[in-house]
This record gives C-alpha cells, structure tokens and sequence, in this order.
C-alpha cells in the first residue's frame, strides 16, 4: 500500500531528527555550554570556573559563559540547573552550601541536592585560623590554650550564620572544648576589616582572601584546616598537627550536571575538565588562589560528597544553626 505523502514526509522529517540527536549525541558538545556559579563576581567560586572555561571553550571550539546567579546561599542557581535540560549543556559549579550544607540550614529547598548528577572537584581550599594582631598567641596551641582561659570571650568573626567560616569555627570549638562568641558579618570583606581593626579576636576564613592580609602584618594565620599545609604557607602548620589531631576542613568546588544526565555525556564532561586541571598553567592559577587541584571521577566525588554532608551536618547541629 502506497503510504500518504504526509506521512512519508513525517517519516523524513522523524529520520532527520533522529539523524541529527544521534549527531549532536555523538559530537558532544557542538553549541555553547553554560557553567552557573551561584555566587557573585570575583571570588574564589567565580575565578576557578573562569580559569576553567577558557580552557574547556579552547578544547571544545565552543563557548563556556560563566553565569553567575547569586541569592540565598547558592540555592538560587542550585535551583536554575536542578531544572536545566539534562544534556550537558547546564552546569553547576560551587563551593559545598548548595550540595551538602544548606539541606540542614534550611527547613526547604526547591530541589534536592543529592539528585545532581557528579561531575568532578575541581580544588580544595583550606580554611585559616586567623588572629588580630595584638592577641598574645603566637601558634594555633597558644590560641587554644586562651581560649580555654577565657571561655566565652573569645570573639570569632564569621562570613554569617551557617556559612563555612560559622562552622568550621563550631567544628573547631567542639573538638578543642571550647566556647566562642561568634559574630556574624555579611559576608568575607567586613568580617576581615574589623579582625585587621581589631574589632574581633579571630576568623576562620578562606585563605586566598586573608594570605595578603598576613603578609602585609594586617593579620596573624596561625594554622590551615585542611590536611595538609598549603603550598602558599608552607611553614604553616596544620590544626591537626597543632592540638587537633585529624581535624580536616576545606572548602572545596565542584562540578554537577543536572538529574537524568546521561552516564556518556557525564564522562564527556569529566574528561575534558580533569584534562584542562593537569595543565601547568591552570595548576598555577589555582595555587595563586589558595586551591589545591583536584579533578576526581564522578563515582569518587559521589562519595566524597557524602562524606563531606555527614562532616557539616555534625558541625550544623553541634552550632545550633538553622535559616528560615
């Protein structure tokens, strides 16, 4: 039987879809990937991406746009890719809040942060204990031996309630025995004024934005919280080797695609980004940062994302702290 001429034209027209999904399939990617980063302009957060998208648009021959969507502790853009097309072509690149923290700060979130689909961690960024610089503690040991002195009157600035520097502040006095006050700030820059004023005794904060701070003898890093030193503090030593033995926080970035991502399109990703972290001159970039490359494979940062919301849950219900 001699098919109707609109359905052979459907026929065609199904053929060349399919012909053409299987192409755009197959050459992954052939249009411009966006990276949302749920923060402002300018940090560590935005400058890693950038540094990345430049090498990943060079490898591609596509355009990367770094898209920053900021607002409610990275839940904003968190949301935009949880309900981006699951092709590839929306990602999401951030510190932990949005994927492992903010789950326990918030009584709700428009998505569900456990469902995002893996990529890879780009950096880790220690922490540092940070003092002002007529506080009479020359080590992390002298700071924790004051502050068990005097309990409850060691102020402690924070980026605000819930953010990081909060918690790991909250991780430190839980495992040392102690009691700060914390004082909660909007955000890194005025926490970092009034501890160079000497309005505050101490901050918890990332290191890239306080390591000019002390070398200019504006403020005193007695410790990193990471694991190990930092390559721009090599003789910094670490709060584990200082009197809290395993203790181990860092901010870290990572890498997710939206639910539903398929598993090929994924390693695409994967490939191309750990690729670009071994080059000599983005490890450079990142160390100048503060940030120790990563670029782990989707099944390790699963993982390590687990560990990583089990380690701030603990710290968020041993602070107390929730957000509306």
């Amino acid at each position: 039987m001699r098919q109707p001429a609109w359905t052979a034209c459907a026929i065609a027209a199904w053929a060349a879809i399919s012909s053409s999904a299987q192409a755009d399939e197959g050459t992954f990617p052939n249009r411009p990937v966006r990276i949302v980063v749920p923060y402002s302009a300018g940090g560590t957060a935005d400058v890693l991406p950038r540094i990345l998208g430049e090498k990943l648009s060079a490898a591609w021959g596509q355009p990367v746009i770094i898209d920053n969507r900021p607002g409610a502790g990275g839940n904003i853009g968190a949301d935009i890719v949880a309900k981006a097309a699951p092709d590839g072509y929306t990602l999401l690149a951030t510190p932990p809040a949005p994927l492992a923290i903010n789950q326990y700060l918030y009584k709700s979130l428009p998505f569900d942060p456990e469902r995002f689909a893996p990529v890879t961690v780009l950096a880790r960024v220690p922490n540092v204990l940070a003092v002002k610089t007529g506080l009479p503690v020359k080590s992390a040991q002298e700071f924790i031996d004051y502050a068990r002195k005097n309990r409850g009157q060691v102020t402690v600035a924070t980026q605000g309630n819930g953010t990081t520097s909060h918690l790991t502040g909250a991780l430190v006095a839980a495992q040392a025995g102690l009691e700060f006050v914390f004082v909660p700030y909007k955000g890194t820059a005025p926490a970092l004024a009034d501890l160079m004023g000497g309005q505050v005794d101490a901050f918890f904060d990332n290191i890239s934005s306080t390591f000019r701070q002390h070398e200019s003898g504006k403020v005193r890093i007695l410790a990193v919280t990471g694991a190990q030193r930092s390559p721009l503090l090599p003789k910094t030593p670490t709060l584990a080797e200082s009197g809290l033995p395993g203790f181990d926080v860092s901010t870290w970035f990572g890498v997710v695609a939206p639910a539903g991502t398929p598993p090929e399109v994924v390693g695409k990703l994967n490939a191309a980004i750990v690729e670009a972290l071994k080059m000599p001159d983005v490890r450079q970039k990142f160390i100048e940062q503060g940030a120790e490359v990563a670029g782990d494979t989707p099944a390790r940062m699963a993982e390590f994302m687990r560990a990583e919301r089990a380690k701030w849950k603990k710290a968020i219900d041993t602070a107390e702290v929730t957000i509306n």
